[in-house]
């Protein structure tokens, strides 16, 4: 029986994580044209900036990729709350002879609230569009699939799973605790029970009717394979794409990548206002150092001054505050071209499996 992603004309079970901020059209490109599924996020940028991503990307490929979307609650803005985050942060920003913003706010508008990037969407109908932190409501669930788009979403445990089931979502795109970046719970106030990729992937091919694609640490041929052996019908990486000459990942990114701090990621708020997994860096320290009782404003609305923070310490030569998001594989990351690092993912998933080498 044929897989999803081979139904969709994707020829190996390797799904290319969005990642916002890192993912180019350039190595979705790249990826789909390997062979795999390449992704773009456009869940940072709103529709005219994605119009100009996806084109850009449909100039490059004319294989199946996926667009993500970041389904969050809209943030609860609070004045109060943000002049404290602000002040707190304060002393950090004169560190690099800057102020911190006057005022932050909610810098990312979510896809629950944006129809013109579901009319770009229904116009551009990309192969899969896929879901991080939630669902849509179920009207643009419809539009999407009415106009033949596949749809993917996120999830953490086996409630958020049935939720997507019961919403009409194609594939679940099981997010383990070690995945890097944001994680994608629906709710992110609820308790968390963790669940790393290999209890939550089983968990979900047995108690879910649709397909499950296995995320978070898996950076080569044999921890897809794994992932497979667990009734995964693919796995999607992202870590291991951030060291591509394709990726947009800067210098101290790539530099912390390979660094000793790839093996001791971190969750972390601070940066953005929701968990997120990411290499250990200074803002990551600034844990034991802020003011006691002050409350990290909502995500995005935290993240204008995370972002704000870096920029004002990469000014004076300083990447030590950048969202380098990472899951726990981190250490086997290795620097290749997108399309060169699918064939080598695709070449030793066959090994692991048993199969001959390629010719």
């Amino acid at each position: 029986m044929s897989t999803l992603l081979e139904r969709l004309g994707v020829e190996l079970p390797i799904v290319q994580a969005p990642m916002a901020g890192v993912s180019t059209p350039a190595m979705a490109a790249a990826v789909s044209n390997a062979g795999a599924l390449g992704s773009i996020g456009v869940g940072a940028v709103d529709a005219a900036g994605a119009r100009g991503m996806i084109g850009r990307l449909q100039a490059l490929t004319n294989k199946p990729f996926n667009v993500n979307v970041f389904t969050h609650r809209p943030a609860r803005a609070d004045a109060e709350r943000e002049r404290a985050w602000l002040e707190a942060l304060g002393p950090v920003f004169r560190r690099f002879g800057a102020e911190p913003p006057a005022a932050i706010g909610e810098i990312y508008t979510s896809f629950v609230e944006d129809p013109a990037m579901l009319e770009l969407f229904l116009e551009a109908r990309p192969a899969v569009v896929s879901f991080h932190f939630g669902l849509p409501s179920a009207p643009v669930i419809a539009k999407l699939k009415g106009a033949g788009i596949v749809l993917f979403a996120s999830v953490t445990n086996l409630d958020e799973a049935e939720q997507a089931v019961a919403a009409g979502v194609d594939a679940i795109v099981a997010q383990g605790y070690e995945a890097g970046g944001h994680r994608g719970a629906f709710d992110p106030e609820a308790p968390d029970s963790q669940l790393g990729v290999t209890a939550l992937t089983r968990l979900l091919v047995e108690r879910i009717s649709i397909p499950v694609i296995a995320a978070g640490g898996i950076m080569d041929g044999a921890g897809i394979a794994a992932m497979l052996d667990l009734g995964a019908q693919a796995a999607q990486l992202g870590t291991g794409f951030i060291a591509c000459p394709e990726s947009s990942a800067d210098r101290h990114y790539r530099d912390a990548l390979f660094g000793p701090g790839a093996a001791a990621t971190a969750m972390t708020a601070l940066i953005s206002g929701r968990l997120a997994r990411c290499l250990p860096n200074a803002f990551t320290a600034l844990k034991d150092g802020l003011p006691s009782g002050v409350e990290i404003p909502d995500y995005p609305i935290a993240y204008d001054a995370g972002k704000a923070l870096a920029a004002a310490a990469k000014a004076e030569g300083d990447g030590g505050f950048g969202p380098y998001w990472a899951g726990q594989g981190a250490p086997l990351a290795r620097a290749l071209p997108a399309a060169e690092l699918v064939r080598t993912l695709a070449e030793e998933l066959r090994s692991a499996r048993g199969g001959p080498p390629q010719a």
